[in-house]
């Protein structure tokens, strides 16, 4: 398995529109496998095909405490929602910026997983969190398009200081 390179804004490909997946292959098996690694070794909870260059609609997520419980979105969509909660949200490529921003208590999606099987989850909390994340990464938006004005030059400004820090 291979680490993949993590976009940072601005990169302008962090804000394309993603195309469905229309192959399925061994080669987006491996995509996946390397997602998983690139996003346990940056210590996320999810990862958007976007977020690595890759412009496919695709995301992978594993919010256990044990990292032990491994799911795969393919074309993922949106189909119920209810309800609104405040989270606590950060972003890999966004390092260093951590917001609070307000959305869905629950959501109902469908998909197709790793094995290319339709299916369909209801889900809250944090699960339900980060799939609105990464689909709005599919979409082209990031967590700090949900912000105010003063939140996200905070987030800005936080970001930087991290960006900073690397160099």
């Amino acid at each position: 398995m291979t680490l993949l390179n993590i976009l940072y804004l601005p990169d302008a490909r962090l804000r394309k529109m993603s195309t469905p997946v229309v192959e399925f292959n061994d080669n987006l098996q491996e995509l996946i496998d390397n997602m998983f690694q690139t996003m346990y070794h940056a210590k996320g909870v999810g990862l958007a095909a976007p977020q690595i260059g890759v412009n496919i609609r695709l995301c992978v997520v594993d919010v256990s405490e044990g990292k032990n419980h491994p799911q795969v979105f393919i074309n993922p969509e949106i189909t119920d929602h209810s309800g609104l909660e405040k989270y606590q949200e950060g972003c890999l490529s966004v390092p260093g910026a951590f917001e609070t921003v307000e959305r869905y208590k629950n959501i109902t999606i469908k998909a197709l997983d790793r094995h290319y099987q339709p299916f369909e989850i209801s889900c809250d909390g944090l699960l339900a969190e980060c799939l609105q994340h990464e689909i709005d990464h599919l979409n082209g938006k990031l967590f700090i398009d949900l912000l105010t004005p003063i939140k996200k030059d905070r987030a800005r400004k936080s970001f930087e200081k991290y960006i900073k820090s690397k160099q």
